[in-house]
């Protein structure tokens, strides 16, 4: 059942936007999740058969480098322009739904403009806008398109970023619509947040996405290479025997740090952005970085993975993508 007054109506929760206090990201109070067990998945768990899908399949045979793509909102010069720069630096491009941009093109239509440019689109697809019949049809859509992959998450609470006015829907969770989209014959991912409370349960909890059909967990910035080596030991304890591929925060200059520290539930080595902000050169401070911690979490047994995650400031987007570009290649 439903959590009672869980602002996000989840069923299959805590979020990972819990506070290192606890605290609900959305309204006062503890998240409604702690001190209870871990929610069970309670659908079918069985999925049609289907071919393993190429990124999966390049996953098993070497680690893959995945760049979040720095795009304006709503402009597909720059949709485009984004993913030319990052070709054949990267093995896909992840297009996600931030809490700093609300009003964006929908996740089928982004992803076909940049698989037309040869770039492999990991779709993130969100349950804070849209009811399951929306989800499905997304779904529906990035399958024809033949996106590499899709991302399914619960979302940030509409209160949080540019568009509070906005009325939160969370017809579903990210677990529910995990299942929808195995049976939709996508690849699909999760996310977790090794660092949310309840830490102890958070390996249970994607072991349940797994059941429902998760096939790769996205680790959210929890720390350095011994938090992320603990996590994925004890979830592939817990029965989640999946590849894993670690978030790796790039900043390139005090207003890109500044981006960063607006995720809720961010936790990074200690001084990390301090040192990038107070480097006499940030941007090269920050690629060199970006990669140590990359090959560094790489190192890590059952990671195959990681996402290069950076937020551009305005009309910085194409300088970023650059940067990203450039620690992609640096690890390959």
């Amino acid at each position: 059942m439903t959590a009672p007054s869980c602002p996000k109506s989840m069923t299959h929760g805590p979020c990972g936007g819990v506070g290192v206090d606890g605290g609900c990201e959305a309204a006062p109070g503890p998240c409604v999740f702690l001190g209870r067990p871990t929610v069970r998945w309670a659908g079918d768990d069985v999925h049609p058969p289907a071919p393993e899908a190429p990124l999966l399949a390049l996953m098993r045979q070497r680690p893959v480098v995945v760049a979040d793509l720095p795009a304006a909102p709503l402009s597909r010069e720059s949709l485009v322009r984004g993913a030319d720069v990052l070709a054949g630096s990267v093995d896909a491009v992840l297009l996600g739904d931030s809490g700093g941009a609300r009003v964006q093109f929908p996740p089928a239509y982004r992803a076909a403009l940049v698989q037309a440019r040869g770039v492999p689109a990991w779709a993130g697809l969100t349950c804070r806008d849209r009811n399951r019949v929306a989800l499905e049809g997304e779904l529906a859509a990035l399958a024809d398109t033949g996106a590499a992959a899709v991302h399914c998450v619960t979302g940030d609470h509409t209160s949080l970023g540019d568009r509070p006015d906005a009325r939160p829907v969370f017809d579903l969770d990210s677990t529910e619509l995990a299942a929808r989209a195995a049976t939709a014959g996508l690849l699909v991912s999760v996310a977790e947040a090794p660092a949310g409370p309840p830490v102890a349960q958070r390996p249970e909890r994607l072991a349940e996405k797994v059941r429902a059909g998760a096939q790769v967990c996205v680790v959210n910035h929890c720390g350095g290479p011994d938090a992320v080596a603990d996590f994925v030991a004890a979830a592939v304890a817990a029965g989640a025997d999946v590849p894993f591929v670690v978030c790796v925060a790039v900043a390139l200059d005090p207003a890109s740090a500044a981006e960063l520290r607006r995720f809720p539930g961010l936790v990074l080595p200690a001084g990390y952005l301090a040192s990038i902000e107070s480097a006499r050169d940030p941007h090269r401070a920050g690629v060199s970085a970006a990669v140590a911690l990359a090959e560094a979490c790489l190192s890590v047994p059952g990671v195959r993975g990681v996402d290069l995650s950076a937020v551009a400031p305005p009309g910085r987007e194409l300088s970023t993508a650059d940067a990203l570009a450039t620690i992609g290649k640096a690890l390959s």
